[in-house]
């Protein structure tokens, strides 16, 4: 069942970038049965990025929130996230989007996500999902720390924002972190 869950919450967000538009009552119902941590942040549509093709992605660490914004720095979506602990921070600067894949599972921490897209050191630093263990379950006490710093320096996003990022963010566009 709860997987069932996931792959229509998966496809409600798919369907709201492709349609362009979200149903509110969908979205309502599908929240109010799935935890936070698989929606997308907001109950709005995520940004067509072909209507902003100088948008830029930006990180705030203070607040845990990425924003995708306008060339002119207007706010077209926010996203909670959990970035780095202050053991292990996410850097701070300027990138750009590299590579991407669907899952990765690193064995010394004993943690992996899903939907992963790089911004530093191709595979190093990356915008991932909440954290899964080594079966492919999504880890819920992990979960549950988005909005707070939790991560070893990637940047975690609730299963259908980075699932957005992995499918909708081009490469080479810039992530600016503070």
């Amino acid at each position: 069942m709860k997987r069932l869950k996931l792959i229509l919450t998966t496809l409600l967000a798919v369907v709201s970038l492709v349609g362009g538009a979200v149903v509110a009552t969908t979205t309502a119902n599908a929240k109010a049965k799935t935890p936070t941590w698989k929606q997308p942040s907001e109950t709005k549509a995520y940004p067509n990025l072909k209507k902003h093709k100088h948008a830029y992605i930006k990180v705030s660490i203070a607040k845990q929130r990425v924003y995708i914004r306008t060339s002119k720095h207007k706010t077209l979506y926010t996203m909670v996230c959990s970035t780095g602990k202050k053991s292990s921070p996410t850097p701070t600067g300027t990138y750009h989007i590299q590579n991407r894949g669907t899952h990765f599972y690193n064995a010394g921490s004993k943690e992996g996500a899903n939907y992963w897209t790089s911004f530093k050191y191709w595979g190093t630093y990356l915008f991932h999902s909440v954290p899964v263990n080594a079966h492919g379950k999504y880890i819920v006490s992990e979960a549950h720390k988005l909005g707070k710093r939790a991560s070893h320096g990637c940047v975690r996003l609730s299963v259908a924002d980075a699932h957005w990022i992995y499918s909708h963010v081009p490469a080479g566009m810039k992530v600016v972190i503070h």
